[in-house]
């Protein structure tokens, strides 16, 4: 399953989010989409008083490469 395109236009914290969430759309089943929902809300809430943006842009790179190998998988 191919990852979502414009992923490389994902600056923003709540770019990302939206961005994982249409990802797990496209999962194939529900029980599957709803554990990847709720990894991405949790993730989200975690890392949500992070103010460097270095370490920012550092989680988005890596959260989309994860994405990407979840779409793979």
């Amino acid at each position: 399953m191919a990852p979502l395109p414009n992923a490389e236009l994902v600056q923003t914290s709540l770019q990302l989010y939206r961005y994982l969430l249409r990802c797990c759309k496209q999962l194939p089943e529900e029980s599957i989409r709803q554990h990847y929902r709720h990894a991405v809300r949790q993730s989200f809430r975690v890392h949500a008083d992070e103010d460097d943006p270095e370490r920012v842009q550092q989680i988005i790179r890596r959260a989309i490469e994860d994405a990407d190998w979840v779409m793979n998988k």
